[in-house]
């Protein structure tokens, strides 16, 4: 199984690339959460608020989903990060069953 972790600069931005994720069934599920972050941007540091999701997938779908985030992503460098995980046998068949 595969996590993919996306920051987004609001919840509305973060509900979007969730579904439009899901109804491609790129992704089995995704959690969204609001949190402050702290990074370097254009020579400064820089203290913001945004949302993060952790979308549920398969190894082999992080590419397309990769693609697809990029397509309506407001950022100019979108962070999308591939956490590879374990989980218990039920939940990993549930994601599978519902992904492509």
């Amino acid at each position: 199984m595969t996590l993919a972790y996306i920051t987004c600069k609001d919840r509305r931005e973060a509900e979007n690339i969730s579904m439009r994720l899901l109804k491609k069934r790129i992704i089995a599920c995704a959690n969204i959460f609001p949190i402050k972050s702290m990074y370097w941007w254009k020579g400064k540091i820089v203290k913001d608020s945004e949302n993060v999701i952790i979308a549920k997938t398969k190894s082999k779908n992080f590419k397309r989903l990769e693609s697809e985030v990029k397509k309506i992503h407001s950022y100019n460098i979108p962070c999308i990060l591939k956490i590879d995980a374990v989980s218990n046998k039920e939940y990993e068949r549930w994601v599978n069953k519902e992904i492509r």
